[in-house]
């Protein structure tokens, strides 16, 4: 065995929040798996932006270039909230690979409109997984968490509805 290999070991926190340990084991999870979800499809919509072709490459390019970007943004505000009640967080690549529930797609070719309803219905599935998030944060207590999500969710509603509308006439 190579000796330079370190074992991991588990650490409490034991970081003051005011909420208890069955709260910071339970949101701390959460919060894990739904960073892993953020990331999958920040990745993903980074690849369809960096894949488009078409017709209308310029205006679907440039949008999900700005979604990416809002949805980037929430990575390192989760990721501290989850610290700041004690509770570990992401650790690598590999750790997103194992917790993600958002599906890759690594395919060669994808046509813009179903880029498009992918991310759509990856979206949709995200702004679920905060509200159920949101719901274990209602039963704690944890209120600085639910503000988060809040805020996201109608992000996340937003993303929703401009890819449905860019969808629209492609969907009658």
């Amino acid at each position: 065995m190579d000796k330079t290999v370190k074992t991991r070991r588990t650490f409490d926190l034991k970081t003051p929040t005011g909420l208890g340990g069955d709260a910071t084991r339970d949101i701390g999870a959460a919060a894990a798996v739904l960073l892993a979800d953020i990331f999958a499809l920040y990745m993903k919509t980074k690849n369809f932006h960096w894949h488009m072709t078409g017709s209308h490459f310029r205006d679907y390019h440039l949008l999900l270039d700005d979604q990416s970007g809002q949805i980037l943004a929430m990575t390192d505000p989760l990721a501290e909230r989850a610290r700041k009640l004690g509770a570990p967080t992401l650790r690598s690549v590999g750790d997103i690979s194992r917790r993600q529930r958002i599906k890759d797609n690594d395919a060669d070719f994808v046509h813009p409109h179903e880029m498009l309803a992918e991310l759509r219905e990856d979206n949709a599935a995200l702004v679920a997984s905060m509200r159920s998030m949101h719901d274990l944060c209602d039963e704690y207590g944890d209120v600085a968490t639910a503000s988060l999500l809040e805020n996201w969710i109608d992000e996340s509603e937003q993303r929703v509805w401009f890819l449905f509308e860019t969808l629209r006439d492609t969907n009658q």
